[in-house]
Parts: structure tokens; C-alpha cells; sequence
């Protein structure tokens, strides 16, 4: 069920990305070598790992039965899987700054409508979404364990980000005394 919910969902997302070059140009270089920072090259290669380990660990438990879990706990995982990229999308449509990489962008500008309204990295707090329900889809919850390993280090990316953000783009200091969120609302 999972890989036909990814398909589904990636369609109108790649369809997107496709036919706004900005985006495109900003989604194509990914990864720790794309990475100009020291810690942002740490951090994306542990947030790498931690992705990879929990699809390793998650066959593994399928493997050797070792979660039981419930099919209306996949069903939300899959539910889960679909906001997150929901989400996804929705950030793609209100900034097109998103890039995959911490970089500003010559002619960037703080975004500050639609979601970013209410929290600042709606990207992240998108994929935490996807993390944590693709595990609960697989039906494995020791994948959940490893993919908790990824949250915490789009928290660091978080931190590490917008120290760089508040002293390189114009107006995110102010952003950020406004909006006080940063993954979730009334929570962090």
C-alpha cells in the first residue's frame, strides 16, 4: 500500500518541480556533497543514514516479525506518508526559494504567507510527518525508532540554518520575532 501511496503522491509533485525551473534548478542539487557548509555536509550525511537505516531496520523486522502491528496503525502510516507530501507540495507552490540545500539565493526574500504564517520550516516539518508515518506504514516500529534518528537531525539542520538565515537574509530576524514556531504550532 505504501509504495502505491508514494506514486500517487509523487505525481503531481515531480509535475510541479518540472515546470517551475527555480524549484527545479533548487531541487536537483541535493545531498551532503551539494552542501557548501561543513555542518550542513554533517548533517545531511547523518540525516542520510538514519533515512537508509530505517528501511534497513524496518525489512529487517518484517523479516523476522519481530513488530506487531496493528493494519489500522499501517492505514495511518499511510495517511501520514500522503500529508507529508501533501505538505510537501503545498510548500513547493507558496515558496520556490525551497531549495535542497542551506544556501540563500541572490534575489531570495523571507516568505511569510500561507503556512509560513505559522510555522518558519515547513519543509522540515513536512518531512518529520513522512518519517514518522512511512516506519508506522511499513508496519515496523523499530523502524520508527531509527526514523526518530532523522527528526532529530532535521532539528539540528533546523538550529544550524537559521543561525545562517538570521545573519545572510534580510527581514528573517524580524520573521522570526513574528512567527514563533518552528516545526509545530504551540509546541517547538
Amino acid at each position: 500500500m505504501v509504495l502505491a501511496v508514494v506514486a500517487v503522491t509523487n505525481i503531481p509533485l515531480t509535475q510541479f518541480i518540472t515546470k517551475t525551473p527555480r524549484l527545479l534548478a533548487a531541487r536537483t542539487k541535493a545531498g551532503p556533497r551539494a552542501e557548501k557548509r561543513p555542518s550542513q555536509k554533517l548533517i545531511m550525511g547523518l540525516i542520510g543514514l538514519s533515512s537508509v537505516a530505517t528501511y534497513i531496520v524496518a525489512g529487517l523486522d518484517h523479516q523476522f516479525h519481530w513488530s506487531n502491528v496493528p493494519p489500522w496503525l499501517a492505514i495511518t502510516g499511510d495517511l501520514l506518508v500522503a500529508l507529508g507530501m501533501g505538505m510537501v507540495y503545498w510548500v513547493f507552490k507558496e515558496n520556490v526559494f525551497a531549495s535542497a540545500t542551506v544556501e540563500i539565493a541572490t534575489d531570495q526574500k523571507v516568505i511569510t504567507t500561507g503556512p509560513y504564517a505559522i510555522v518558519r520550516h515547513l519543509m522540515y516539518a513536512s518531512v518529520t510527518v513522512y518519517v514518522i508515518g512511512m516506519p508506522l506504514a511499513l508496519a515496523s516500529y523499530w523502524g520508527l525508532l531509527a526514523s526518530i534518528l532523522t527528526v532529530l537531525g532535521l532539528v539540528w539542520r533546523v538550529f544550524d540554518e537559521e543561525g545562517m538565515l538570521a545573519s545572510g537574509l534580510p527581514g528573517y530576524r524580524e520573521y522570526c520575532a513574528s512567527v514563533r514556531w518552528r516545526l509545530v504550532p504551540g509546541a517547538f
